[in-house]
């Protein structure tokens, strides 16, 4: 595990893709958190969630950074790094209503 994210250069100023889970909207399914994919926007639910789609997400796409999609949190989670960890000054987090 490393103690630095080496994939900062994968964040993109990119809209959030729904306002909830995009794959439980879909499917009909419910969720714990939310979670947005930092490259693409992809709105997907937490590993606590039952169709833990945010993981899935990084299983099919490869995209290595999340950042909560909750109001009042402010966390990335790096896949490829293992590693949970804030941004000093970085732009408030997006959060769903």
């Amino acid at each position: 595990m490393s103690d630095t994210c080496t994939h900062l250069d994968t964040i993109a100023d990119v809209p959030p893709s729904a306002d909830g889970c995009e794959d439980c909207l879909r499917l009909g399914g419910q969720w714990v958190h939310l979670r947005i994919c930092q490259e693409c926007g992809h709105v997907g639910c937490c590993d606590n969630s039952p169709g833990r789609h945010a993981t899935a997400h990084w299983n099919s796409s490869h995209h290595p950074l999340i950042r909560s999609f909750e109001p009042g949190e402010d966390w990335y989670w790096c896949y490829a790094d293992d590693l949970f960890f804030e941004i000093p000054d970085a732009p408030p987090a997006p959060s769903h209503s």
